[in-house]
This record gives C-alpha cells, structure tokens and sequence, in this order.
C-alpha cells in the first residue's frame, strides 16, 4: 500500500496556510505549511514533498521563482494558487514547472481535487475512484456502477469523474464548469444538462448518488 502522499503548503496569508493544511491533512494526506519560501531547499530533502501548494505573491522569494527551484532540485508537482489569471501569466508558470492552477478566491474544494487530480496522474495515490458499487477508472476512461458499465460522452465522464474526486463535498457550477469544461463562461445549466443522462443510467442501479445541494451546486454521496 502506497504511503500518503506528502503535500507542502506554502502560504504567506495564515488564515488560507491553515485552511489548506487542515483540509488536506482531513483527506488523509501528510500535510506540513510555510510561510514563505526561506525554508524549502531544506523542506525539499527532509520532507520530500510530492506536490506543494505554492502562492505566487510572497515575501522574499516569488512563487514563480521557487517553483524554478522545485523543478531543478525536486521531482515534487506544483500546484500555484493566484490571483494573475492572464494568459500570459499562466504559460509563464508552465514553462517554469506548474502542474496546475487554482486561481483566488477559490474555494478548498476546488483546490483538493486538484491536487488528488495532479497526484493521481503522477501515480501518487490510487487511479481508481470506488464510492460504494460505483467505481471510476480514469485509466480506462471508464464508470461502472454495480459492474455494468455507464454509456457516457466524453463530457459526461469528466464531469462524473470530478464529482467522484470531490465525493462528500459540494462543488459549485463555476468550480464545475472550470474544472470540466476548462473555464467559466458557459451557461451554468449546461452541468444539469450533461449530468441528467449519467444520473438516469446510475439510479436505474442503485440509490442516488449525486443530489443537488439546494441551489449551491453538486455532491458525490460519499
């Protein structure tokens, strides 16, 4: 069995540093937070982390340079939290290393399946989703529930995919819409839309697993 993954979170804002911290380590990851970037050559060899969460505004030492330094000395996914969501800014970011961005305000939600996102394809933690008899192989682009498989859109499995990674959590339509269809600007109906036809095949099988949450978005019945 793989050891939890270790995440290293560095934040110079301590109410967002202490959200993340908590929330991460309440998934089961090993968790440790920075206030700055002073101390991660250090963090990289005695903590080993797999994946930091990295600010990109912070005292000293900016997040786009230490994600330089990441890359030169650790093989560790960076995830960058930021309030520069040009385009510019974005592919700066990438070429420097960034695995993914969650941009502020955000909510943990968001930034969790993320980082289990990230993880997941970097083999970190396991590839297949099981929430009862419904069972996500990211792998196989394949859902299955009851072991029957779900005839689904290549939409329709992103979007299930990231309500499985997301499971006992609400996630709003805007966090949907960014994380399945890349951005926000589409008509937010278009996530009941495309969950109708999946929901329908998996209530056909067992109790419901995906009920509104009363106007604030979606849940994975954990």
């Amino acid at each position: 069995m793989l050891s939890p993954a270790r995440v290293l979170v560095i934040d110079d804002d301590e109410t967002i540093r202490t959200a993340v911290v908590t929330a991460l380590g309440a998934e089961g990851f090993a968790v440790h937070g920075l206030a700055d970037g002073s101390d991660l050559p250090e963090q990289l060899t005695a903590f080993v982390p797999d994946l930091v969460v990295l600010d990109w505004m912070l005292p000293g030492a900016s997040g786009i340079r230490l994600a330089s330094t990441i890359r030169t000395s650790s093989d560790a996914a960076v995830v960058m939290l930021t309030a520069r969501d040009e385009v510019d800014d974005r592919l700066r970011g990438f070429s420097e290393g960034v695995d993914d961005y969650v941009v502020k305000p955000f909510a943990v939600a968001e930034l969790i399946a993320r980082v289990t996102a990230v993880l997941r394809r970097r083999g970190r933690i396991p590839s297949v989703i099981e929430i009862g008899d419904l069972v996500v192989d990211p792998e196989a682009a394949r859902i299955t529930r009851g072991g029957e498989p779900l005839d689904l859109t290549a939409t329709e499995f992103r979007l299930l995919g990231f309500l499985a990674e997301s499971r006992g959590r609400t996630v709003s339509k805007t966090q949907i819409l960014t994380q399945v269809w890349g951005y926000d600007d589409y008509d937010p109906n278009l996530v009941a839309v495309h969950l109708s036809a999946p929901r329908r095949q998996m209530e056909t099988r067992g109790p419901r697993r995906t009920p509104p949450a009363r106007g604030l978005g979606y849940r994975m019945s954990a």
